[in-house]
Order: structure tokens, then C-alpha cells, then sequence
């Protein structure tokens, strides 16, 4: 696979992921009475799925080398928490907002750095995904810890911790990724 097509594949997994995680927190928001066994299967299947793109984004050779960089840990990371929870979803599924909101502290604590990094390389929205990241972070937080014991209260913090996520990688990869056009000469401007 070329390294253009590569990133393409990349971006566009990671787009639409993106926006499989914000559809499945808004319907988690719009329906919190949602079943656990169904949520775990679908996380695991996504989880999965964002795991190799994770992966894939590592293996390509992306110009700035921010939107891809701590990916190959969290996409192996993924896929295994995944696996975990689609083949394990039994035993898991009372567990299921402490797996998540580890997975959305470890990711949001990575976007942070590739914030900062973003504004060392001299991207000027940089911001959004800090901001993003403290965003997320901050529902990951309340996933582990959860402050509110009825279903109801934990699966809309689920909801909105997925679309906040959902929300993030979209940032990022629109505003760290970029992929130099075929034989264009032109310099991107960062």
C-alpha cells in the first residue's frame, strides 16, 4: 500500500470511527436505558476496529508525525480490550465504564502531549485539541470514579464520554494529519 493511500485509509478509519463513537454516545444519551451486554459488544467491536486503525496510522508515514504517534501502544492497547470485552462480556460488563474511562484518560492524556507538540510543530489549532482532551479526560475521570450510582446517570456519562472522544480524534486527525497532495509542489503551511 502507497504511503499516501496508507494515510488515507488511516484518516478515513479514523474519521468514521470517530463518528460511530459520537452516534453511539448520543444514542446512549437519547436512550440511557441501554443493555450492558449489547453496549460491551458493540464498545468491543469498536474498540477492535479502532485498534488496528490505530495501528494502520502508526505504520504510515504521516508528514508532521503528531496525529499517529502514540498509536501503535494504544491501537495493541485496544484490540485487546476489545477482545476482552466481546469474548469475556460476562464477566466485564459490570465493569465496563472503569474499562472505558481508562481507555479515555490514556487517550486524552496522549492528546494532551500531541497538543503541546502541536504547538511546538506551529499548528494554530492546537487548542482545540487540548481543549478536547481536558474535555474527555475529565468524563474518563468520572467513568472510573463514578460519582452517581443509578444506571441511568452512569450510562448518559457514558454517552457523553464517548461523544467527547468521538469529538477529539476528530480534532485531531483534521487538524494533525496532513497528506501532501500527489506530485504537488506547493509547501502546506502548517
Amino acid at each position: 500500500m502507497g504511503n499516501n493511500r496508507q494515510l488515507r485509509a488511516a484518516k478515513y478509519g479514523y474519521l468514521i470511527l470517530s463518528v460511530l463513537f459520537c452516534a453511539l454516545g448520543i444514542v446512549l444519551l437519547v436512550r440511557p436505558i441501554f443493555s450492558v451486554l449489547v453496549l460491551c459488544r458493540i464498545a468491543g467491536v469498536l474498540l477492535v476496529l479502532f485498534g488496528i486503525v490505530k495501528i494502520i496510522g502508526y505504520l504510515s508515514q504521516d508528514l508532521y508525525r503528531l496525529a499517529f504517534q502514540f498509536d501503535l501502544a494504544l491501537g495493541l492497547l485496544l484490540i485487546a480490550l476489545g477482545a476482552i470485552l466481546l469474548f469475556r462480556t460476562e464477566v466485564v460488563a459490570y465493569r465496563i465504564c472503569v474499562v472505558m474511562g481508562i481507555c479515555v484518560l490514556a487517550d486524552s492524556f496522549l492528546k494532551i502531549q500531541t497538543a503541546i507538540d502541536a504547538k511546538i510543530f506551529g499548528i494554530r489549532q492546537w487548542w482545540l485539541i487540548l481543549g478536547g482532551a481536558i474535555a474527555a479526560g475529565i468524563t474518563g475521570f468520572l467513568l472510573v470514579f463514578r460519582p452517581y450510582e443509578s444506571t441511568r446517570a452512569v450510562t448518559t456519562l457514558a454517552g457523553v464520554s464517548l461523544l467527547a472522544v468521538g469529538i477529539l480524534n476528530l480534532i485531531t486527525i483534521c487538524t494533525a494529519l496532513y497528506i501532501p497532495r500527489p506530485h504537488s509542489g506547493a509547501k502546506h503551511n502548517p
